[in-house]
């Protein structure tokens, strides 16, 4: 079985790209579409890593972020927080909270497959 995804993203075409760029290298990719249930969904999977949209529609990706962190079940689990906004200051407060690496929309396919690969050691 292949290593294990969470991905947290509201815009359908990014999150079936992502998930079809993922799964062809070989990732089992959960997807959600909110981040209601995103940290008790990443409780149980315990995944390898967290993709996570900064901007959800219920809750932003930053309480997500900070619920993971808080979780001693998630707290080490790498996360790549996705935004459609790339100013500094969006940077800074995803890096606060707990942020592992954060990627600008759109993205190329080989740099979103080149930062898991990278988050994961597989790269």
């Amino acid at each position: 079985m292949g290593r294990q995804v969470l991905l947290i993203e509201d815009e359908p075409n990014i999150a079936e790209a992502i998930g079809f760029i993922l799964s062809r290298d070989g990732w089992v990719v959960t997807h959600l579409a909110t981040g209601r249930e995103a940290a008790a969904t990443a409780r149980r999977l315990l995944p390898d890593l967290v993709i996570l949209d900064h901007m959800l529609p219920d809750v932003s990706g930053l309480e997500v972020l900070g619920a993971l962190r808080g979780d001693p079940a998630t707290a080490a689990v790498p996360v790549l927080m996705l935004t459609a906004k790339g100013q500094p200051r969006d940077r800074e407060a995803a890096a606060r909270a707990g942020a592992d690496r954060f990627m600008s929309k759109p993205f190329a396919n080989a740099e979103i497959l080149a930062e898991v690969r990278a988050l994961t050691g597989r790269g």
